[in-house]
C-alpha cells in the first residue's frame, strides 16, 4: 500500500470517529488537519482533498485541515518575503561599508602619489633634505648595517625586575609559542626587548626563504590556510582555540593583512613570528597588501605601535620595515593549489616572481625611479626658469594650490584668486651658490630656534661638497626593482576576481586589476594547478567560491565592519586537495542576537558611517543639487536626488533604494534639500562648538591630514621637528614655485607650535588646520593668508593649511 492510501485510510477512520465519538472532536480534528498538510505533498492526496473538500460526506475535518494548509501556505510566503528584505538589506549594508572602505584605499592611493611627484620633482641640496625625502617613504640603509643595528638595538634594552608579562629565550621552543599565546589572551603586553628580539630572529628566517614557498600534504595530515586578520586577535585565538595549535601534524599558512584597523596588531605579529620560528617547515606566512609601511600610516598600525612602545616604537617600526620585505609572496601545496594574497593578472609570471629579489620591493605603493645627474640639472633648470610648461598628473590641481591636491577641489573662487607669489628681482645667482647661501641662513635659524626651545646648541658640522654627496648617496642606494617585478608584485597583492571575461586596471581600490575566469583558467593550465585561494575582500559568509569554482576567497577576520556583519572562515586541505570550509564568529554577543537584530544593528553603523560621508561633502552635494533646481524652487526629485548624491560621492550604491533611511520627509514626492543637509549638519554640529562648513571640512579630511601628519613626521617621534617642517615646506615651496623665507616658516613653525616645546603634535597640526580654514570661510577668498613677496618683512602668516 503507498503511504498515500495509508494517509486516506487513516483519515477515513479520523471522520468516522467524529462523528460517532463527538467528545474525541476535537482530538480528530487536530489529526485530521496534520494528516491533510501531508496529504498535499502527494499528487493522489492533493486531489483526493480537492474533491473531498466539496463533500459534506467527510465531515468538518477536511475544511479545518484545508483553512491549514492555506494558513500555512500564506505563513511561508509571508516568511520568504521577510527573509528576502532582510537579504535585501543586508545586502545594502554591506555595499555601504564596502563603498566607504574602498574609497579610503582610493584617497590614500591619491594622496601617496601627490607626495611620491612632489619628492620625484624636487632636487635636495643637501645631505639633510636628501635623508629627510627618504625618510618620507623608506630608511635606506645597507644590509650589514641594518644587521648589525638590529641586533644591538634589543642587546642594549635592559627589562626591569617589575616587568611581570611574558619572557622569550631563544631557539624558542612549543612552550614559549603557546605562552605567548596565554599572556596576550589575557591582555598582557610584550616587553620591547623581547619584541626587537623576536623580529630579528624572523628577519634572519625569513631572508633563507623563496618568494614561493613549497608545502607538502605527505608530511602532515592536513594544511589550514586563513585569511585577512587585521589586528583581531580574538580571531586568531579562536581559530587555534577550535583547529588546534600549530605542530607538525597541523600545518598552517596565514595569507597576509596581519595588521592594520584592528588594535592587536603587535601581538598577532608576535604570535606568528613565534610559531614562525618554532615549527618552520610546517608555518608559513604570506604577504598582503598591509604589510606595507606607507599602508600602515593611515590604517593605524604605525600609530599602534608607538602608542604601546613609545621610547623603542621607531626602532621596531624601523625593523618591521625591513621584516616586511622579506616576507614570501605566495605558497604552493603539492604544486596543485596556489595560495597568494590578492589574485592574478593577464601577465602574472610565477617563474618572474619566484626569482626578483622580494625585498626590494618596499612598498607597492610607490615604485621609486632613479634620477640621474642630468635628469637632476633638467630639473634644477626647469626650477630657474619656471615650471609653467610642466605637465602636471591627473591628481594634481590644476592651481597648483597644493593644498587643495590632496584635502578638497578647489573652489571656482580659489581658482581665480590662485596664490600670490613673485620671483626675486635682479640678477640671478648662481645655483651653488645661492644653495650655499640658503642652506646656511636655515642652519642660523634652525639654531637659534632650537636655543629659544630650550635644546642645547648644536656644535657647526663642515657641509661635504656636492659632488662628494653625490658620489656617496649612489653609492649607498640600494639596488632597484624593475617596473615589471614591481608591477608582478603590485597584481598579487592588491587584484580581485571578477564575473567578467579579461583583466582591467582596479579602479575601486587604486591598486592592482580586476581579473575575470578566462585569466584564472589561462593561468591555471600554464601552471598546471587546480584552483587559487586568496583573501583581501571580506565576505558575509567568511569565504566565497567563484570563477567556477576554481577560485576561493577565504577571511578569517569575524565581525569586520561592525559586530555581526560577517563571519570569518579558514580552509583545510587533506591530501586530495579538498577544500573543507570551516566558519565562525569570535564574538560572543552575535549568538545571543537575532538575525534581524544583527542586520539591524549592522545597518545602523553603515548609515552611521554614510551620513557621516554624506556630510563632510555637504558643500559639494549642494552644488550638484542646485544644477538640478534650475528654477530657484528649493525641491528636487528623487531621481535628481540620487543622481546628484552619486556624482559626487561616487560610491556606486543603490541610492533610490537607500532613500528611506536616509530621507525622511517629502513634499509632493520632491526633496526640500536645504533641509536636508541641515539635518545632516545637526547631529554633528550638537557634539562640537564648530561652524558647519569648517566642520564638514574636518570630517571630510581627518584621515587625510593624520595620514599627511605622518609622512612629514619621518622618524615616528609622535611630533614633528622644525627641521621637518622647514623640509616639507621646502618641498612644497618648490612644487608651487613659491618664494617663501626661513624666517617665515620658523614664524608658521612657532605659531602651529602652540605649547611652545620646540615640537608640533598632531593635536596643534589638527587645529591649525582647523584655524586657518575657520578664517578663510569667514572672509573672501582673497583675503585668506598667502605667501607674499620674500622682500617683505611681516610674514608672520604665510598662507598654507
Amino acid at each position: 500500500m503507498t503511504n498515500t492510501g495509508f494517509f486516506l485510510i487513516k483519515l477515513f477512520n479520523l471522520v468516522q470517529w467524529e462523528q460517532e465519538d463527538p467528545s474525541g472532536a476535537c482530538h480528530a480534528r487536530n489529526r485530521a488537519c496534520a494528516i491533510s498538510v501531508r496529504l498535499k505533498n502527494t499528487k493522489e492526496g492533493s486531489l483526493f482533498l480537492l474533491s473531498a473538500n466539496n463533500s459534506l460526506s467527510l465531515g468538518p475535518a477536511i475544511c479545518n485541515a484545508e483553512k491549514a494548509f492555506r494558513a500555512a501556505a500564506l505563513i511561508q510566503r509571508w516568511y520568504r518575503r521577510y527573509v528576502a528584505r532582510l537579504e535585501m538589506r543586508r545586502r545594502c549594508t554591506w555595499s555601504i561599508f564596502q563603498s566607504i572602505e574602498y574609497a579610503g584605499q582610493q584617497d590614500q592611493v591619491k594622496l601617496h602619489s601627490f607626495f611620491s611627484y612632489l619628492v620625484d620633482h624636487f632636487t635636495p641640496s643637501s645631505h639633510n633634505e636628501r635623508d629627510f625625502l627618504n625618510r618620507m617613504f623608506t630608511e635606506e640603509q645597507s644590509p650589514q648595517a641594518s644587521e648589525m643595528q638590529n641586533s644591538g638595538d634589543y642587546e642594549s634594552i635592559e627589562v626591569p625586575e617589575s616587568y611581570t608579562g611574558p619572557r622569550l629565550s631563544f631557539p624558542l621552543l612549543p612552550d614559549h609559542a603557546t605562552a605567548l599565546v596565554e599572556a596576550f589572551r589575557r591582555k598582557q603586553r610584550l616587553h620591547a626587548r623581547y619584541v626587537l628580539n623576536l623580529l630579528h630572529e624572523a628577519r634572519k628566517h625569513l631572508v633563507q626563504l623563496p618568494n614561493i614557498n613549497r608545502v607538502s600534504t605527505c608530511y602532515s595530515e592536513e594544511i589550514t590556510v586563513c585569511g585577512d586578520l587585521h589586528g583581531q586577535l580574538d580571531d586568531l585565538i579562536f581559530i587555534f582555540y577550535k583547529n588546534g595549535l600549530p605542530s607538525p601534524e597541523r600545518a598552517y599558512v596565514f595569507n597576509g593583512d596581519f595588521v592594520d584597523r584592528g588594535k592587536d596588531s603587535v601581538e598577532i605579529l608576535m604570535v606568528l613570528f613565534a610559531f614562525m620560528l618554532v615549527y618552520p617547515k610546517e608555518f608559513h606566512l604570506n604577504r598582503g597588501n598591509h604589510e606595507d609601511h606607507i599602508v600602515n600610516l593611515r590604517y593605524g598600525f604605525t600609530k599602534e605601535v608607538m602608542h604601546k612602545y613609545k621610547i623603542h616604537g621607531k626602532k621596531i617600526l624601523k625593523l618591521l620595515q625591513d621584516v616586511f620585505c622579506w616576507l614570501p609572496l605566495a605558497t604552493l601545496v603539492d604544486e596543485k593549489v596556489l595560495i597568494l594574497h590578492g589574485g592574478v593578472s593577464d601577465r602574472t609570471d610565477l617563474e618572474l616572481l619566484a626569482k626578483l629579489d622580494r625585498h626590494k620591493i618596499v612598498s607597492t605603493m610607490r615604485y621609486k625611479t632613479r634620477k640621474n645627474k642630468k635628469q637632476a640639472e633638467e630639473k634644477g633648470n626647469a626650477n630657474q626658469t619656471g615650471s609653467a610648461g610642466r605637465p602636471s598628473p591627473w591628481f594634481l590641481p590644476q592651481s597648483r594650490s597644493l593644498p587643495s591636491s590632496p584635502l578638497r577641489p578647489s573652489t571656482h573662487k580659489a581658482h581665480r584668486a590662485g596664490r600670490s607669489s613673485s620671483v626675486p628681482c635682479g640678477v640671478p645667482l648662481d645655483p651653488k651658490e645661492l644653495s650655499r647661501r640658503v642652506r646656511h641662513s636655515v642652519d642660523l635659524e634652525l639654531e637659534r630656534c632650537r636655543q629659544q626651545a630650550g635644546f642645547p646648541a648644536i656644535k657647526e658640522k663642515e657641509e661635504p661638497s656636492s659632488s662628494e654627496s653625490e658620489v656617496d648617496s649612489d653609492a649607498e642606494e640600494p639596488p632597484q626593482p624593475t617596473p615589471e617585478e614591481w608591477r608582478q608584485v603590485v597584481d598579487i597583492l592588491w587584484s580581485d576576481p571578477m564575473a567578467q571575461e579579461g583583466c582591467r586596471a582596479n579602479t575601486v581600490r587604486g591598486g592592482g586589476c580586476y581579473f575575470g575566469p578566462n585569466v584564472t583558467e589561462q593561468l591555471l593550465q600554464k601552471y598546471n594547478l587546480q584552483f587559487l585561494i586568496r583573501s583581501h575582500e571580506c565576505k558575509p559568509e567568511g569565504y566565497e567560491f567563484c570563477h567556477s569554482r576554481k577560485v576561493l576567497t577565504i577571511f578569517s577576520a569575524s565581525n569586520y565592519y561592525e559586530v555581526g556583519s560577517n563571519r570569518g572562515a579558514y580552509v583545510k586541505l587533506g591530501p586530495d586537495l579538498t577544500p573543507h570550509i570551516m566558519q565562525f564568529q569570535a564574538n560572543k554577543a552575535t549568538h545571543t542576537l537575532t538575525m534581524r537584530q544583527r542586520i539591524s544593528r549592522v545597518e545602523e553603523s553603515a548609515l552611521r558611517a554614510l551620513r557621516e560621508k554624506l556630510f563632510a561633502h555637504s558643500s559639494d552635494i549642494l552644488v550638484e543639487f542646485k544644477k538640478h533646481d534650475k528654477d530657484e524652487t528649493g525641491l528636487i526629485t528623487l531621481s535628481d536626488w540620487a543622481a546628484a548624491v552619486e556624482s559626487v560621492l561616487h560610491l556606486g550604491l543603490p541610492w533610490r533604494m537607500l532613500r528611506p533611511q536616509l530621507v525622511s520627509s517629502l513634499t509632493d514626492n520632491k526633496l526640500a534639500y536645504k533641509s536636508w543637509l541641515e539635518n545632516l549638519a545637526k547631529e554633528k554640529l550638537s557634539q562640537q562648538n564648530i561652524q558647519s562648513s569648517l566642520l564638514e571640512t574636518l570630517y571630510r579630511n581627518r584621515s587625510n591630514l593624520e595620514t599627511i601628519f605622518r609622512i612629514i613626521d619621518s622618524d615616528h617621534s609622535g611630533s614633528i621637528s622644525l627641521d621637518e617642517f622647514r623640509h616639507i615646506w621646502k618641498l612644497f615651496s618648490s612644487h608651487m614655485n613659491i618664494d617663501i623665507t626661513d624666517d617665515c616658516i620658523c614664524d608658521l613653525a612657532r605659531s602651529i607650535d602652540f605649547n611652545k616645546d620646540g615640537h608640533i603634535d598632531i593635536n596643534e597640526f589638527l587645529e591649525a588646520f582647523r584655524l586657518v580654514e575657520q578664517s578663510c570661510s569667514g572672509a573672501d577668498v582673497s583675503d585668506c593668508p598667502q605667501v607674499t613677496n620674500s622682500s617683505n618683512s611681516d610674514c608672520s602668516n604665510p598662507g598654507a593649511h
